[in-house]
């Protein structure tokens, strides 16, 4: 029976992996929220040139550490506020 019981735990514990994104700081004006922006590259449908696309998270700080121009890795969460799906996992460099 203990065998069935660990059986029944282990898919319930594991979840999926969180999107991961690299992005850099444009605004740090709130508490505790900065604005990333993170840039993807694709493929144009048609002309299969590279377009840029940028993307804007709001992102939760909850130590206020990020400046403007500083390089963050933010991670998904669940939803802390009306925009806030994502926190900043890291500061990977700093601005100068």
């Amino acid at each position: 029976m203990a065998t069935d019981q660990n059986a029944l735990e282990t898919p319930a514990t594991q979840r999926g992996q969180r999107k991961v994104r690299l992005g850099t700081v444009i605004s740090d004006k709130m508490n505790k929220t900065v604005i990333v922006q993170v840039g993807t590259s694709k493929a144009h449908r048609l002309y299969r040139k590279t377009v840029q696309q940028r993307t804007r998270f709001k992102v939760h700080d909850e130590k206020n550490e990020c400046g403007v121009g500083d390089l963050v890795r933010i991670t998904e969460t669940r939803p802390i506020s009306k925009e806030k799906r994502w926190r900043v996992l890291e500061i990977v460099e700093k601005a100068k």
